[in-house]
């Protein structure tokens, strides 16, 4: 057990709290006279104030307990700041410790580095109010609310020694994502996993309103927690002395119950599947030891703590001296040496090594990673005799691929999803693990999936836990893979913009911050196979929010056939730093490419099959390109109709896997040069381009390139509903006919001769869009027919 201070060590752990509280008011307001040895003077203020203050007294009381904790019980211990702009707290007890000045020796441990430290703090060139890469310790970035939470359980899963302490500010528990993120401790298995500690804190307001939740009784919230499967432990009161002695029995206690559920659990027995996790509840008054009024109004405990309580202390004498009197109430003389560093009897208190919260190597998930060991791809190929001549399900093949990967990788890979592995043809991984379940079972749930404590399928219909979840996995240090519906993969948006804007800081500004495995999103059940669900389900758009973000990133695929999306699938599961976006459909689609072909064709990531056109050696009348394994079926369709009519044709077929290989290499790694590009798309022909998404993309991606006048993109315009995939694809001008009439047009030789051929393509079009209305099923030769089809003919 966690012994209680005495009045010696109460005072001890007071004075460090504010030791860290005057960093926080420092880095807000001070631009010179760091430890006030002079009277503080107009001009050592900051011309601009920026951050907030209201969230940090409340996280430095938790981040100074935490460390005792840490010390007396030698924990493995990190810490997610949930607060947005809460990245101060945490800065002054990564000063605190030391750490700080070792990832950044200007801050030195004196009074020059504090106040390089304080310049430093929101200013240009410097660092943010909110917890980005640049701070030791931390995992989550606090410029969007909802997902610590999330990011905490993902770090603890499969980290058996690990606690994470989430802080969880009352404006973000008003957030939907954090809302559903609660039911995480359902997932968690004492067994294998670590543990997570929830410190909702509660000081009442947020910008301009109060919070919801500091507005509801003690009974209803602990009503409310022990619904969702906690032991809400409550830390209340603005009496700092005693609210030391409150919150280190809190912390004790709640330690005492993690390790009794996980000695249980790890004692021989079956996992409890009743478990009710510890969490604190910690409400204190908003900026806490602040100042307590100012221009008539109250300012501790209202709305005007949460950013800057004292406006403008450079031109207002009495807000000067306001702000005086507030910083030197710290007492920073007794707390700081002569030389400006925190005094030895209080550096005592801090963890040392990586003990210390903010060099915990959890928070620098790379140190610790781990590559996957990954099955030959090869055996999981489907053989090809002919191009086109056996279907096969990509993500089907992809599922029996990622079964091997679970079953060599027990302690570092797990697949996330909503309730859709199955639907999305996932569900050869149920051979090696089932669904993670925590919660109660029935017997109705048989061939459900194996419900299991010891699943490594983690299921929640929250596409926003599910990719905290992720994040929290991989950015310390383990693998895993999303796979998640086409159309909602934009629920997180925003949270896989938050993620790239993280991967591409802690590349380019972060150079301790080592590489962590990528994160790996499958968007599947795509938009052209939505004859059922309608409109609401077909939305490619998650491509253009991809493409958004910083091209030493992001990585998107969109593999043709089941072959070559396990060698993309391959190549993400050990790649480091990205988020890879993949794009696949579930259906049976015909194979193209035996393996060593789809090997090569996937390194090159765009490329000419010279089988499918009809024209190799000399420049084409027409180049038919495609992306997509929708797209690409219905552009070889294309190619076997223009065969068929018109013999003399010169096609050059190329499919892109890589859609990044489109854009120059000065803006993109992955770009071909303006050579390969020209070799394959020539400098003035026609190039009709069949594409999964929205045709803006591709002419975004090209634009820049000399043929770029000539392309003609079709992809998805927002026509149709509830369709059959043909009649889909002729509402969005992606069919076989369309592209065959495109290239009538656009091939000038063919603007006469071609008057028959459009006539006849047209009727045939029309016709099956008939038989799909009539019968509600699309033909036999539009659903089954191979390419090359029958009666096809080339020169």
């Amino acid at each position: 057990m966690t012994s209680v201070p005495s009045s010696a060590e109460v005072d001890r752990l007071h004075a460090y709290w504010q030791a860290s509280n005057y960093l926080c008011a420092g880095m807000l307001y001070l631009r010179d006279n760091p430890l006030l040895r002079r009277p503080l003077a107009p001009d050592q203020i900051k011309r601009r104030i920026l951050g907030h203050w209201g969230t940090c007294p409340g996280q430095t009381f938790t981040l100074t307990h935490l460390n005792r904790l840490i010390r007396e019980h030698d924990l493995d211990l990190m810490y997610v700041c949930g607060p947005g702009h809460g990245a101060a707290a945490v800065l002054a007890h990564a000063y605190l410790d030391g750490h700080y000045s070792e990832r950044y020796p200007d801050c030195s441990q004196d009074e020059a580095g504090m106040l390089r430290l304080f310049q430093r703090f929101s200013a240009p060139g410097g660092i943010g109010s909110h917890c980005s890469p640049h701070v030791p310790g931390s995992i989550h970035e606090g410029g969007e609310l909802g997902y610590s939470l999330s990011h905490a359980f993902g770090a603890a899963f499969d980290n058996p020694a690990l606690i994470v302490a989430a802080m969880v500010g009352d404006g973000e528990a008003e957030t939907g994502p954090l809302a559903a993120s609660w039911q995480s401790a359902r997932f968690v298995n004492p067994g294998r996993d670590g543990a997570v500690l929830p410190i909702l804190h509660l000081n009442g307001y947020k910008i301009a309103n109060p919070s919801l939740l500091a507005r509801i009784s003690h009974a209803e919230l602990r009503a409310l927690f022990e619904g969702y499967g906690y032991r809400p432990c409550f830390v209340e009161g603005d009496d700092p002395l005693a609210m030391h002695r409150k919150m280190a029995r809190a912390l004790g206690q709640c330690l005492a119950e993690i390790r009794a559920i996980q000695a249980r659990a790890r004692g021989g027995g079956c996992a409890n599947t009743h478990i009710r996790w510890p969490m604190i509840v910690l409400r204190t008054p908003k900026g806490w030891t602040g100042p307590r009024h100012f221009d008539g109004h109250a300012v501790e405990n209202s709305w005007r703590a949460h950013q800057v309580p004292l406006p403008d202390p450079a031109s207002r004498p009495d807000a000067l001296r306001a702000l005086e009197t507030w910083m030197r109430g710290y007492r920073p003389e007794a707390c700081f040496d002569t030389a400006g560093r925190l005094v030895a009897d209080l550096r005592q208190l801090a963890p040392s090594g990586d003990r210390r919260i903010s060099a915990n190597p959890h928070a620098n998930g790379g140190l610790l990673r781990r590559a996957l060991e990954l099955p030959p791809v090869a055996a999981y190929t489907q053989a090809v005799a002919t191009p086109g001549g056996v279907d096969a399900s990509p993500t089907q093949r992809l599922g029996e691929y990622l079964r091997d990967v679970m079953r060599a990788n027990p302690d570092r890979f797990r697949l996330f999803g909503p309730d859709e592995t199955a639907s999305n043809r996932l569900a050869a991984v149920y051979e090696a693990s089932g669904k993670t379940w925590m919660a109660q079972r029935l017997d109705s749930d048989a061939d459900g999936g194996n419900l299991s404590p010891d699943g490594r399928v983690m299921e929640i219909l929250s596409e926003h836990t599910l990719q905290g979840w992720l994040e929290g996995y991989t950015l310390t240090g383990r693998h895993g893979l999303l796979a998640t519906y086409e159309a909602f993969a934009h629920v997180i948006d925003s949270m896989f913009n938050q993620h790239a804007k993280w991967l591409d800081k802690a590349r380019h500004q972060v150079p301790w911050r080592a590489p962590v495995p990528a994160l790996n999103l499958l968007l599947t059940s795509v938009v052209w196979r939505q004859d059922h669900n309608g409109f609401s389900h077909q939305d490619p758009g998650f491509l253009d929010v991809a493409a958004n973000k910083h091209p030493d990133v992001v990585r998107i695929y969109l593999p043709p056939d089941a072959n070559c999306l396990l060698r993309v699938a391959e190549h993400c599961l050990a790649s480091t730093g990205y988020v890879n976006v993949i794009v696949a459909d579930k259906q049976p689609h015909p194979v193209y490419l035996a393996a060593d072909e789809a090997t090569r064709h996937c390194e090159a990531g765009i490329g000419a099959w010279d089988w499918a056109g009809t024209h190799t050696e000399h420049e084409p009348d027409v180049v038919i390109a495609c992306a997509g394994d929708v797209p690409t079926g219905e552009a070889l369709a294309a190619v076997a109709l223009l065969k068929a009519l018109f013999s003399g044709l010169k096609i050059r077929f190329v499919n892109v896997v890589d859609l990044f290989t489109l854009v120059p290499q000065a803006v993109h790694p992955h770009g071909l040069s303006d050579e390969a590009f020209d070799r394959l798309f020539t400098l003035d022909k026609p190039v009709i381009f069949n594409f999964h998404g929205y045709p803006a993309l591709i002419h975004r991606l090209c634009y820049r390139r000399r043929n770029h006048g000539n392309f003609h993109v079709h992809g998805y315009r927002e026509q149709g509903d509830v369709n059959t995939p043909f009649e889909l694809a002729v509402l969005n001008g992606i069919d076989r006919y369309t592209l065959a009439i495109d290239v009538l047009a656009r091939v000038p030789r063919l603007h006469t001769s071609g008057a028959a051929a459009r006539a006849q393509l047209l009727a045939r079009r029309d016709q099956q869009v008939a038989h799909a209305r009539a019968e509600g099923i699309d033909s036999e030769e539009i659903r089954n027919g191979r390419w090359p089809a029958p009666g096809a003919r080339g020169d």
